[in-house]
């Protein structure tokens, strides 16, 4: 065993922005995993979460759907099954990945790896996305060409797809308000994948920056959030905003049911204040922008439709990977051109996990997926520990968020490494419902059924 259990996880969380300056931003996740399974090899016993069945009977059914990667349905681009494999190797990569993040964070014990020191890497995680949207908001031209994207091929570090994962860029450039506006996606490829990892991160800061603490801690996480809504207002981001909206509600209403009605008095009253300054400066107007201006809309209602209608060809168990659609919702023609850049053929699961998985899983894949994260759910309905309360937070938003963005990789390693928590939590202190700030006893031996302690 290493004499530092959990190394992976502190290099995957707090050395992040080293990863993508060095082009590996998604990429480390999958060699960090390496070591993980050495370490779970090597162990005596390897416990599993509540449900985890489902979620293996998911991944065997992700691998029987490639069964279907030839065919080529009415109206989608006709390829062939070598065309495709990347792409189902890149997503089996990410499932199988947080597979293993989540046993190995879930095995650890409380002396390897405290609790408490994983949502302060989460936290500290959140830090590091505010840092990037800021960058992408003051200085979206920023890229820089990484040592990972030198060593590749230039006909393969030119695809569009490659590149986001190894050329770091502080922004993406789209047509969003009718002009080319820069949208924060640093550390990450995407402004969608930004955005969603704020969302499931945000609980955990709070938890480890706002909850407890010194004072001066609580101070600078309020720097931190009065920051954080710059690039979350820049990224023009309304699954984001959205998401922010139910996680408040979400609060509210668990404060509500213990009696916290002070709690939500204030937090009204602090959401009014932002409400007003939100609207008396700048960053009002460019909310108003967004929302008047839905040019996204028809490309997510185009690909919605064409994957339901794809589906039918193959409803139970999809078809391995995503499809591009035959024309899109600005033509019907095959590739965009000069005149018409947003013609061209949109990505057929690419508008939101639950549509990933529909076109490349089927109605089978998608029900276990999304059964084992409401099994999760369930298992820990009762955990009134900061630590259940941030876990259950990211499971709400992530089941939310299927519709709009899709979770592989970081998204579902941030969801995974909640739920380890929440495990651990019920596993290591199933009656006590110790504050995060406080030291924890260390973790208790885990029994499997049909063994008994001996008596001392």
């Amino acid at each position: 065993m290493s004499r530092h259990p959990g190394w992976p996880l502190t290099a995957l969380l707090t050395l992040y922005p080293l990863w993508w300056l060095l082009g590996m931003g998604t990429l480390i996740v999958f060699v960090l995993v390496l070591p993980m399974v050495l370490h779970l090899w090597r162990r005596r016993r390897i416990v599993v979460p509540p449900g985890f069945g489902l979620w293996l009977l998911f991944l065997a059914w992700v691998v029987a759907s490639t069964a279907f990667l030839g065919m080529n349905p009415p109206g989608t681009l006709p390829d062939t099954v070598s065309g495709r494999i990347v792409s189902v190797g890149f997503n089996l990569a990410g499932y199988l990945s947080a597979t293993i993040v989540l046993l190995y964070a879930g095995n650890l014990s409380e002396t390897e790896f405290p609790r408490r020191r994983l949502v302060r890497h989460l936290g500290g995680l959140f830090v590091v996305v505010v840092a990037g949207g800021l960058l992408g908001t003051f200085a979206p031209t920023f890229d820089v060409t990484s040592p990972v994207e030198l060593l590749l091929p230039d006909s393969v570090a030119e695809d569009v797809f490659v590149q986001s994962l190894v050329h770091p860029t502080a922004a993406q450039l789209h047509e969003v308000l009718g002009y080319q506006s820069p949208r924060p996606s640093a550390p990450f490829g995407f402004t969608n994948t930004w955005g969603h990892c704020f969302a499931l991160l945000l609980g955990w800061f709070l938890i480890s920056h706002m909850s407890a603490g010194h004072t001066r801690r609580r101070a600078a996480g309020l720097v931190v959030l009065l920051l954080a809504a710059i690039p979350v207002v820049y990224s023009l981001n309304r699954g984001l905003w959205l998401g922010l909206g139910l996680a408040l509600g979400v609060a509210a209403v668990r404060l509500a049911r213990r009696g916290r009605f002070a709690v939500i008095t204030g937090l009204v009253a602090a959401l009014s204040l932002t409400a007003v300054l939100l609207t008396a400066s700048p960053l009002g107007a460019m909310v108003q922008a967004r929302l008047d201006n839905g040019h996204s809309n028809d490309i997510r209602t185009f690909t919605t439709q064409r994957t339901l209608e794809v589906l039918a060809h193959s409803p139970v168990m999809g078809f391995g990977s995503t499809r591009a659609a035959l024309g899109s919702s600005n033509s019907i023609v095959v590739g965009s051109d000069a005149d018409c850049r947003r013609c061209g053929n949109p990505t057929l699961g690419s508008n939101g996990q639950v549509w990933l998985l529909l076109i490349a899983q089927g109605i089978g894949g998608t029900a276990l997926y999304v059964g084992f994260l409401l099994r999760s759910l369930w298992a820990y309905r009762r955990d009134r520990t900061p630590i259940g309360d941030g876990g259950r937070l990211v499971l709400v938003l992530s089941l939310a968020f299927m519709l709009v963005y899709n979770a592989l990789t970081m998204p579902l390693v941030i969801t995974f490494l909640s739920i380890a928590l929440m495990w651990r939590q019920q596993r290591d202190e199933p009656a006590r419902p110790a504050e995060i700030s406080r030291r924890a006893p260390a973790s208790r031996p885990v029994l499997l059924a049909g063994q008994t302690r001996s008596p001392a």
